[in-house]
């Protein structure tokens, strides 16, 4: 039922274009509101307290082999595609309850400029 209740999350917010997620993200600005992430979170492949984001936008939630995340995030059948992302950095445990993440970026902008940011994060 919370897997339904998530997927149903992301696509309403998708069809209905209820994302807040900005055009105009800036990825330098993004890189710098990321330097909160970054006690959890790696831009490489590496997990820390939270998973490695390298290729992270259009890759399934809970998918890092060796990364032990919650079931509830595992079971999500999410995919970070911005306005997931833009939904889950906004507030975790609305679109997944049972997250472990904790933190959140309240800003509309900040959230913009980190996925944007994290677009950049690609394997070259």
């Amino acid at each position: 039922m919370e897997k339904l209740q998530a997927v149903m999350i992301a696509v309403g917010m998708t069809v209905l274009g209820a994302s807040s997620v900005q055009a105009d993200g800036d990825p330098d600005k993004g890189k710098k509101v990321f330097a909160r992430c970054s006690a959890c979170h790696a831009t490489t492949e590496q997990n820390k307290v939270g998973p490695g984001l390298l290729n992270v936008v259009g890759r399934p939630a809970g998918s890092i082999a060796g990364y032990n995340y919650s079931a509830a995030l595992k079971g999500s059948g999410l995919t970070w595609d911005e306005p997931t992302l833009d939904a889950f950095l906004k507030a975790p445990a609305a679109v997944v309850k049972g997250t472990r993440m904790s933190a959140s970026i309240p800003k509309d902008q900040d959230r913009a400029d980190v996925i944007s940011y994290l677009k950049t994060l690609t394997a070259q």
